[in-house]
């Protein structure tokens, strides 16, 4: 199991995007079904992407194995960094629901699941990933090294990746 931690860089948007959309369909199904049990593998899968992106992951196996490769359109390649602390915001999101369906705080628990979900949606449907948008006020604001991602600190660094320099079964 050598190099099974760490989050991949570059990461295909299309399978983040394929990710999101899992995302906002098991959050909604827990919701409307008022299932607070699905809390768990939701938690689950954003935990085992902050670790080792789309490897642990059943929802990133299914995006990046399943999905993507069938998808007959252009990739395009981001940074991995910024997209490693969505995956982050969405642990803590979905944490947080999950303790407080846990602690009987059910309306609570889907509050926020609500705000991951439209999260998640904007991501999914707009291509909109939040903390993408924030990583670079994040570290121009000292908050986040420059050395953890330099092409987010200077937009003309950032190469445009072809589908050929990335091996497709690491990319998120």
């Amino acid at each position: 199991m050598a190099n099974i931690i760490g989050f991949p860089n570059p990461v295909n948007e299309t399978s983040a995007r394929v990710v999101a959309g899992g995302v906002v369909a098991m959050g909604t199904a827990t919701i409307a079904l008022d299932q607070p049990w699905l809390l768990v593998p939701i938690t689950y899968g954003f935990a085992a992407r902050v670790l080792t992106g789309p490897k642990l992951s059943p929802l990133g196996q299914l995006a990046t194995k399943v999905v993507t490769p069938r998808l007959n359109i252009e990739h395009r390649f981001v940074p991995g960094p910024p997209k490693r602390l969505a995956q982050g915001v969405g642990l803590a999101m979905s944490g947080t629901a999950l303790a407080l369906a846990a602690t009987g705080r059910r309306r609570a628990a889907y509050r926020v699941l609500g705000g991951l979900i439209g999260a998640a949606s904007l991501e999914a449907f707009l291509g909109f990933c939040i903390a993408c948008r924030a990583f670079p006020v994040l570290m121009k604001a000292g908050l986040i090294p420059e050395d953890v991602c330099r092409e987010c600190a200077d937009i003309w660094l950032r190469p445009t990746a072809a589908a050929g320099d990335v091996d497709e079964a690491d990319v998120a």
